[in-house]
């Protein structure tokens, strides 16, 4: 068994032989690392949010929470339930579990499993990145996505766009168009407004037909307003209706 990339899964089991029993199978699988394992669940609902991994294994029958509680917690995780009872194997895949093993555990179960989380990490969409590099009056930057306020049409040259930061600064983006800053920016999170301004959805507090108020201030502490451009007006009312 191969498997492409390092998987990182924690593990739980309330019985201490079974833990390290499975803790010595998953140090016998290639590519797979356990990051930590836990024998009582409330501990792992402590610590799990500052631990890097992929997923969990972990028992069902076990005291002050079940593993159905845990994996409920988990739900962003794929979970491989581990257990002497056949019985829940419906109610895990009711849940989407990526597999049920029943103990006792072999290598080769285990690597079946293994396999069955790395597919179905494998499948997921890649996360988008959350800034982009651009071309500057200042040269080369990396500009992340969420200090976006808005951009507008730059005064002097209408190839470049005036980016507006959540920090109060600007920024010049040389000889880019609309069309491919809209296909570089996030699309759930940005909008255009009219012919001259994209805006970040998050500033928008009130709109009318014509007019949209933004949650930004300007120098003499009243809202900054943009434009609702007839020709966006559609795409705008459809992303707030």
């Amino acid at each position: 068994m191969k498997i492409e990339k390092t998987l990182r899964c924690i593990l739980l089991d309330d019985e201490l032989p079974g833990l390290r029993f499975l803790k010595m199978l998953c140090e016998q699988i290639p590519g797979l690392e356990v990051v930590k394992a836990f024998n009582d669940p409330a501990v792992l609902l402590e610590e799990y949010k500052s631990l890097d991994f992929d997923f969990c294994i972990l028992d069902i029958e076990m005291p002050q929470f079940n593993g159905f509680d845990i994996a409920a917690v988990l739900k962003n995780y794929p979970i491989v339930f581990s257990t002497a009872y056949k019985q829940y194997a419906s109610d895990a895949f009711d849940i989407n579990a990526v597999d049920y093993m029943r103990k006792p555990i072999s290598l080769s179960r285990l690597q079946q499993a293994v396999l069955k989380v790395e597919q179905v990490i494998n499948s997921r969409p890649a996360e988008p990145s959350p800034f982009a590099q651009f071309n500057t009056n200042k040269g080369k930057a990396i500009l992340y996505f969420n200090q976006i306020d808005y951009v507008q049409i730059a005064e002097v040259d209408s190839r470049d766009k005036m980016v507006f930061l959540s920090d109060g600064s600007t920024i010049l983006l040389k000889n880019i168009s609309f069309d491919k800053l809209l296909a570089l920016l996030p699309q759930p999170n940005f909008i255009r407004s009219n012919k001259k301004e994209i805006i970040a959805q998050r500033i928008v507090k009130f709109f009318s037909a014509d007019v949209i108020t933004s949650n930004l201030a300007d120098g003499q502490d009243m809202p900054i307003l943009f434009s609702l451009g007839e020709s966006y007006k559609k795409s705008f009312l459809e992303r707030f209706n």
